[in-house]
């Protein structure tokens, strides 16, 4: 068993797109636990477009990472080391683990949060992930889909857009989502049932847009910002819901940002356009947990990872995040 413990800190701010000299691989000593904590073995790593704001040096919804700080990540493992009854050795757990191979915790220094039985680890770390609680409350708490709404979703081949417009049909909403390649659109459309798809690269959303709303649009779950947006806010129903939930369109952008140009159809359509942060929910992380885990089961629910092998490559999984080469959830697989 090795006794080193490789980490990636934060090495440089980002300017543009994310680049490998942003980030500095190291090896520390393997942790030893103490009273009451154990050592996890990372299995699995998660990667989120919101970590390039976090690597930038402005105050935002949590404090920005230091230039040497370990960088943020949950993630997923095995207890091979344990003196805490609660996490007895082969227990699988998930928690902000950051971009290392082994951690150690009593459980409240870092939460630590037990896989259920039955759920595969990956699928744990999107659906039941921070990802999943994304789509859960941002859709069914701020969207509030009801039967017979048009809803709309872009970027909805990753990871929470994919949850949250499957949340959608549970609903009985009719689903359209935007996704960047046909490999994308009939998964939306053959596997997660959605009812229309639009490929934003390859036709002319605003046209098809119209065409697959006709009657307007009751619920956007945005995920993309920028154009996307425009087109969406021009196509709102009446009593319209529009849920910022991330701007992937803006990350890597330089200078200005563009805001919405069209905002006022808000206005003359009565309707609501309203940013939300996940962590906002933690109180109510169980009830999500709990209602996606049976959707899972039943197979209401449906997930896909795409999984990036070694851990010397969670920087590229990160970057794939800006290209679109990921459906699903972008996992990095550490260790078997």
């Amino acid at each position: 068993m090795t006794t080193m413990n490789r980490q990636f800190l934060l090495n440089a701010r980002p300017v543009g797109d994310i680049k490998q000299t942003d980030f500095k691989m190291i090896e520390t000593a393997m942790p030893e636990p103490g009273a009451d904590e154990v050592l996890v073995q990372v299995q699995y790593l998660a990667v989120e477009p919101a970590m390039r704001g976090w690597m930038e040096n402005r105050a935002d919804y949590v404090a920005p990472l230091e230039i040497g700080d370990l960088m943020r990540g949950w993630g997923a493992g095995k207890v091979i080391e344990s003196n805490n009854a609660r996490y007895p050795v082969g227990t699988i757990v998930s928690g902000s683990f950051g971009w290392q191979e082994y951690v150690v915790s009593d459980g409240k220094t870092i939460p630590l949060q037990a896989v259920p039985e039955g759920v595969e680890t990956p699928a744990s770390m999107g659906v039941l992930g921070i990802t999943g609680m994304t789509a859960y409350f941002g859709m069914l708490h701020i969207g509030k889909p009801v039967a017979g709404d048009t809803v709309l979703v872009s970027g909805a081949a990753g990871a929470t857009g994919s949850v949250a417009g499957q949340l959608a049909r549970i609903a009985g909403a009719r689903v359209v989502g935007m996704a960047g390649t046909k490999e994308k659109c009939d998964w939306l459309t053959e596997e997660l049932g959605y009812d229309a798809a639009i490929n934003y690269r390859e036709e002319d959303v605003a046209a098809a847009v119209k065409q697959h709303c006709p009657d307007g649009i009751n619920v956007y779950y945005d995920n993309v910002g920028g154009e996307i947006l425009d087109i969406a806010l021009a196509r709102i129903a009446t009593n319209a819901r529009v849920v910022i939930c991330g701007g992937i369109s803006r990350y890597n952008l330089t200078g200005e940002i563009p805001g919405p140009k069209n905002y006022f159809n808000l206005v003359f359509r009565r309707a609501r356009m309203e940013g939300f942060i996940c962590g906002d929910y933690a109180s109510q992380f169980g009830e999500a947990v709990e209602v996606l885990s049976g959707y899972l089961k039943s197979g209401e629910l449906k997930h896909r990872e795409t999984i990036l092998d070694g851990f010397e490559n969670t920087p590229e999984a990160l970057k794939s995040l800006f290209s679109g080469s990921n459906m699903g959830k972008q996992l990095v697989r550490v260790a078997d």
